[in-house]
């Protein structure tokens, strides 16, 4: 029996209001959704793979104790009375609404519920979520950020325990963090932890302007590779093999969350990398010949069909039975041990 593939998804991560114009709205996820949804129906070329995404809403769960391990609780509660009080701006393009702060901790919820069912049967899960967070520092939100969902869900997983309070053993998390800009809240909440690496691929010059090569973690625990305007797959399967892959390997970790961001799309107005929806297949097939422990989680991404098609493509190749198809593969993907 075919196993389903759960997407963690609420329709009340529509309720963060960022106002109109604004790139980080609530279509990003209608178009995602509907997206989905249409490949689920018998009659779409899709269905194979589609037919087994399980939509699940996140849980009630508190997760307060599990945000103040990377933010600071004044921030926090800034954050919550900001929104009781009606919202505002935290800078010039991160909004806060009256239901932010409900939504981002929704979001919080579906991060870690997908930490759950990925360390409970060692397969794949989507955190469908918004707002993004990799952006999101100790003591401020920025860049659209008001959570780093990323960092919560890795410091949980290292901290999980089973009902009798032993220990899951996941001892090691690594973050792969693709989306064009550089997730400079991630990484600074996790390079202090030699349990926890951090990769990125990323646009620079870019915003925020950080994540440069000579940035390496405490414990050399960070890789960060930069890439200018115009990249292609092909590069980025290039310093994938020669690159991300050992770092990634030879950290061996338990698990795998990646910030999947899809803002390196071609088409996406915000960055100017060249990327299709369809290589985020092969970067989902690449992660895969790590482990079958993946946590993809929404970051960015701003043109609603190359987002909703990338998503697609992640969960089609996450999926079992999802394959990237010949055209898809690449040489250096072929030579791979």
């Amino acid at each position: 029996m075919e196993q389903s593939f759960p997407v963690f998804y609420s329709d009340r991560f529509l309720t963060h209001d960022t106002g109109a114009g604004h790139p980080e709205n609530a279509g990003r996820l209608r178009a995602a959704v509907d997206h989905l949804k249409s490949c689920q129906q018998p009659e779409s070329k899709d269905y194979a793979w589609a037919s087994s995404i399980a939509w699940i809403e996140p849980s009630s769960r508190s997760v307060i104790d599990h945000i103040y391990r990377v933010h600071d609780e004044g921030y926090v509660a800034a954050l919550q009375a900001l929104a009781e009080a009606g919202g505002g701006r935290i800078d010039t393009e991160t909004i806060v609404s009256p239901r932010s702060y409900e939504s981002a901790l929704l979001g919080v919820a579906a991060w870690l519920d997908g930490v759950d069912w990925v360390c409970d049967r060692k397969s794949a899960a989507f955190a469908l979520v918004r707002p993004p967070g990799h952006h999101a520092e100790r003591d401020h939100g920025m860049g659209f950020c008001l959570l780093n969902n990323a960092a919560i869900a890795a410091h949980y997983a290292i901290n999980l325990t089973s009902s009798d309070g032993a220990s899951k053993a996941i001892n090691k998390v690594a973050i792969l963090d693709w989306d064009v800009h550089h997730g400079n809240g991630t990484q600074y909440l996790v390079e202090s932890n030699p349990q926890l690496a951090y990769c990125s691929f990323h646009q620079s010059p870019a915003y925020p302007g950080t994540g440069q090569t000579g940035e390496t973690g405490k414990f050399n625990n960070v890789l960060n590779l930069p890439v200018p305007p115009g990249t292609q797959l092909s590069d980025y399967q290039k310093l994938w093999h020669e690159r991300a892959y050992p770092f990634l390997s030879n950290f061996d970790a338990d698990l795998l969350i990646v910030s999947a961001g899809y803002d390196a799309n071609a088409a996406d107005p915000l960055a100017g990398v060249c990327l299709q929806p369809s290589d985020y297949g092969w970067f989902t097939n690449a992660c895969q010949s790590l482990t079958p422990a993946i946590l993809f989680g929404l970051e960015g991404g701003y043109d609603y069909a190359a987002l909703s098609e990338s998503i697609a493509a992640t969960i089609r190749v996450a999926t079992q039975g999802g394959t990237l198809k010949a055209s898809e593969q690449s040489a250096g993907e072929q030579g791979e041990g």
